[in-house]
């Protein structure tokens, strides 16, 4: 297995140089820079312009930009950002913070969820149960977050207007006075704020996840082994997750490589509708800011967190399905 590893790794290597070299043309693509943009003001001086290229390599080729921007990632330097004038980790690494407050708790969640109603949809196909839950899942599937997100701020609102209380927050992360609450206060008021967002983003993907684990318990208690465990007089609950439930969550170990990203790109458009001060806004203002580092910044450190997830689910993989073997 450790020979396995090291030419995983080894061949990770040229992947992530092409994959970054990739993401930094396609951001130079783009007309102009953050630079640019200074240019249409009039405080700013074209010899200030001028030399703020040169400090930065922005006058040079791509190429050469590239390797003077891969040559200071090697050194743990992910690059400055324009529009904040700091360090990029510096910029990003309080919004990924925040998100993770979101992410963790709904992708736990999601997978506590998801996969008990998808086994249990499958062993009780048809049911009244299995009936109401796959309606409840075609509605998930049908909604965006964004737009469930809106409902939900929405039905809050109307509760606050019906009663005079707000149950749970609608925007923002933190109360008025937040820097003067004690150290439990605080926590408990961001997991006060951090609910709703949170079931909004898992909402949406438990629909999608149980129906994914249904289908795929359905296929295997069609199986002929499934059948013969049967005959051997095993019991039914042996039968269920010994055997089948643990074949129909092979698919499910093979996705657990965008986990780790996953952690750190935020709740997409959940964090822009409620206000959240997550990795999302930020790099949406990031893009239309065209702060070239903070973008090459954060699709370098996803693309890490990807390879590293896909060899770990490879592992698992193999752990899982016997079949599996290293070569």
């Amino acid at each position: 297995m450790t020979a396995y590893i090291l030419r995983r790794i080894l061949y990770l290597i040229p992947t992530f140089f092409g994959a970054t070299f990739l993401a930094f043309l396609i951001i130079q693509l783009a007309p102009g820079d953050y630079l640019t943009q200074l240019e249409l003001d009039p405080k700013v001086t074209p010899e200030t312009i001028a030399r703020l290229r040169a400090q930065f390599g922005l006058d040079r080729p791509i190429y050469e930009q590239y390797l003077l921007w891969m040559n200071n990632l090697l050194h743990l330097n992910l690059g400055y950002s324009f529009a904040f004038q700091a360090p990029v980790l510096e910029v990003i690494w309080p919004r990924v913070v925040n998100s993770m407050v979101i992410v963790i708790p709904s992708t736990l969640l999601l997978y506590l969820v998801a996969i008990p109603i998808g086994v249990y949809g499958a062993v009780r196909q048809y049911s009244l149960g299995d009936r109401i839950l796959s309606f409840l899942a075609y509605i998930g599937l049908s909604v965006p977050s964004f737009f469930l997100a809106l409902i939900a701020i929405y039905v809050l609102l109307q509760i606050k207007f019906r009663t005079g209380t707000l149950i749970f927050p609608v925007s923002g992360m933190t109360s008025s006075g937040f820097e003067q609450m004690p150290p439990l206060r605080q926590i408990l008021d961001i997991a006060w704020h951090a609910v709703v967002p949170v079931l909004v983003a898992t909402a949406n993907d438990i629909a999608g996840l149980s129906r994914l684990m249904r289908g795929q318990m359905l296929e295997v208690l069609g199986q002929d082994y499934i059948r013969t465990a049967r005959a051997k007089g095993l019991a039914e609950r042996v039968v269920l997750y010994k055997h089948a439930f643990r074949n129909a969550v092979i698919p499910f170990v093979a996705t657990l490589g965008g986990l780790l990203p996953s952690l750190i790109s935020g709740a997409g458009f959940v964090e822009v509708v409620m206000a959240w001060p997550g990795i999302t806004p930020f790099f949406l203002d990031a893009i239309a800011n065209q702060d070239l580092y903070v973008i090459a910044g954060f699709l370098t450190v996803s693309l890490v967190l990807l390879m590293i997830g896909n060899l770990i689910s490879d592992l698992l993989l193999a752990w899982v399905d016997p079949r599996i073997r290293y070569e």
